[in-house]
């Protein structure tokens, strides 16, 4: 049998069109990632991949739609970092004691975005927001938004439509954007 000799980040893929682009961008850092998608990941497989790390990926689904994707509520007992991208953010805020409302138009951000950081920092973010405008251009695609971060979490970046663009709870290793 074949031991795995390298550190394993994994992907929770909840159907955003920039997966690919994430996992290509972390294998140019030299990071080693797999892209799975949500519903084959099992608290069984969690325990045999055994990842270092978990990327929650966007998606076009509602949290507070019955039967939307989900991962284990294992994944939070692992004690690894974690980082909730766009629909990521949401079901991680879902899942954590957070509030995710339905998004109307005054929340909805598509496309370009600016955030904003807050006077609070973590060492996630250095090197951000260092072109000397005070914050730093994104691409948001949601809809619906976090209206309440979750116990524990912190928000170290807001934007427009998105008083919370940037949430971590730092005790627990769990970001989100």
């Amino acid at each position: 049998m074949i031991q795995d000799t390298h550190d394993r980040l994994l992907i929770i893929d909840f159907g955003s069109q920039v997966t690919q682009l994430i996992a290509r961008r972390l294998r140019e850092l030299n990071v080693y990632c797999e892209i799975h998608p949500y519903q084959n990941v099992t608290d069984a497989f969690l325990a045999e991949f055994a990842p270092k790390a978990v990327i929650f990926s966007g998606g076009p689904d509602s949290v507070m739609r019955d039967g939307s994707p989900r991962p284990p509520k294992s994944v939070y007992d692992l004690g690894v970092p974690i980082l909730g991208i766009c629909y990521g953010q949401q079901v991680m805020m879902h899942d954590l004691g957070g509030r995710v409302e339905a998004g109307e138009h005054a929340t909805a951000e598509f496309g370009r975005a600016f955030v904003t950081p807050s006077e609070d920092r973590i060492d996630l973010l250095t090197g951000w927001f260092m072109d000397g405008s005070g914050r730093e251009q994104v691409w948001m695609s949601h809809g619906d938004h976090v209206a309440e971060i979750a116990p524990g979490f912190s928000v170290y970046g807001t934007s427009p439509g998105a008083p919370f663009a940037i949430t971590a709870d730092e005790d627990r290793k769990f970001y989100a954007v």
